[in-house]
């Protein structure tokens, strides 16, 4: 277990790493003060453009991606894969580049996700832009993505450790999404594209 802290700690700083902030630094923009507020892919894309935003999924889906084909390659041991796939969600979540605050995850856990459970990924991909379609909810749709994704997992027979944690992943992702559940139920959750 010790060896496997390197790896977990380099996968967590990697997670911090927040592509949205920098691309929006980058144009003198604080994130945190327009739109949502979120330093995630969607908000980036509503008020830096639609370019800027898939370069930020990208980028948080890349991060996540490469923190556990790292801990794959140097240790292989599912537990230890596991480990560094829900070490840089939660970096990214809670940045220690940002005052231990973040986004809610999801392209970060896509990435994670695509790396460790692929056909699983491309499952969840599928429930996402059919919620998507219907509903025009991003936060809807990824908040159910999430959820598939622990589902396809245990009818793929994928290991224990990646089923345990994508469930931990889709728990996390719906806990941030807590206030677009109360708009939601409200009525007043913003459309995608904005209406």
């Amino acid at each position: 277990m010790i060896k496997n802290i390197p790896i977990w700690v380099f996968a967590y700083i990697l997670g911090s790493i927040s592509f949205g902030v920098l691309f929006a630094r980058a144009q003198s923009v604080d994130l945190r003060e327009h739109g949502s507020g979120n330093i995630g892919a969607t908000n980036v894309a509503r008020v830096l453009g639609e370019k800027t935003g898939i370069l930020t999924l990208l980028g948080d889906a890349l991060k996540g991606w490469l923190a556990v084909a790292l801990a794959s390659w140097a240790l292989g041991d599912p537990i230890a894969v596991a480990g560094a796939g829900l070490m840089a969600f939660l970096g990214h979540l809670f940045s220690v580049f940002l005052k231990f605050k973040g986004g809610k995850g999801v392209a970060t856990g896509l990435g994670i996700h695509l790396y460790m459970m692929p056909m699983a990924s491309l499952g969840a991909m599928g429930v996402f832009a059919f919620i998507l379609w219907i509903s025009k909810y991003v936060s809807l749709s990824s908040m159910l993505a999430a959820i598939a994704l622990p589902v396809l997992g245990i009818l793929l027979k994928m290991p224990p450790p990646y089923i345990y944690m994508s469930l931990a992943i889709a728990m996390l992702v719906i806990f941030k999404h807590h206030e677009n559940i109360r708009r939601l139920v409200a009525g007043k959750e913003s459309h995608f594209p904005k209406k």
